[in-house]
């Protein structure tokens, strides 16, 4: 099957039997639209649904990094790739930039892939992408989901560009411990220093609370702005 699969792949004939992808439809549409939407139809999604989304999202990140065969590195996570199921599970796709390797190889690509905001320093300054540099980018996709704000807007008052690691966004029905575990994890996975950050098993075992999340070590100005009160 895998050889069929490559070869027809590459085939493209009228004599030939074309090979077709069909992905499982997903009737609630991509994440994006239920955080970003300005149309005031669509269903607010409430904190027990964000939390369980992103903990949705930790579990296929830690499949495709830890738990197959080789390492996937999907390489454009964002809420936009994030598809809802009928029960509002999250499915994480789009997997057109993806790259795979087998465990213990050498990790690194040095092709700029991605969705600024998302986009580690790391990638953006040297080109290089590891685990690491998408376990950055799940770290903000958490924060955008507790927030439901872009990971980079203009701030209207003077036109400068923010990150939302500087804004944090409550509902009114959110768990106090849940939400300040999602915003100081999302901080520490999205650490400037790539060895700071968490490989996603142990991103698990915190939003299992089969760990103790660390102090999260983040530049004042960051912290200063999350109120979790």
């Amino acid at each position: 099957m895998k050889a069929e699969i490559a070869i027809l792949g590459h085939l493209h004939r009228r004599n030939l039997q074309q090979l077709l992808l069909v992905y499982d439809y997903m009737p609630n549409g991509s994440l994006d639209c239920y955080l970003h939407t300005q149309d005031h139809s669509t269903t607010i999604l409430c904190w027990a649904q964000r939390f369980r989304i992103i903990k949705g999202i930790a579990s296929g990140l830690f499949y495709l990094h830890e738990d197959w065969e080789q390492v996937i590195i999907h390489r454009d996570i964002k809420t936009i790739n994030v598809f809802l199921d009928s029960e509002m599970n999250a499915r994480l796709g789009d997997f057109s930039l993806a790259r795979s390797h087998a465990h213990g190889a050498d990790a690194h690509t040095t092709h700029v892939a991605g969705t600024w905001g998302y986009i580690a320093p790391e990638l953006a300054r040297l080109g290089k992408a590891t685990k690491a540099t998408y376990v950055l980018a799940f770290g903000v996709l958490m924060m955008e989901v507790a927030c439901a704000r872009r990971p980079i807007w203009v701030n209207s008052a003077d036109g400068e560009p923010l990150a939302l690691a500087n804004w944090a966004g409550m509902l009114d029905d959110y768990v106090e411990e849940e939400i300040e575990l999602v915003l100081k994890l999302g901080l520490l996975c999205s650490h400037p220093l790539p060895n700071a950050r968490p490989r996603m098993r142990l991103v698990m075992q915190y939003l299992e609370r089969d760990a103790a999340l660390p102090t999260v070590l983040q530049p004042d100005s960051l912290l200063s702005c999350i109120d979790v009160r």
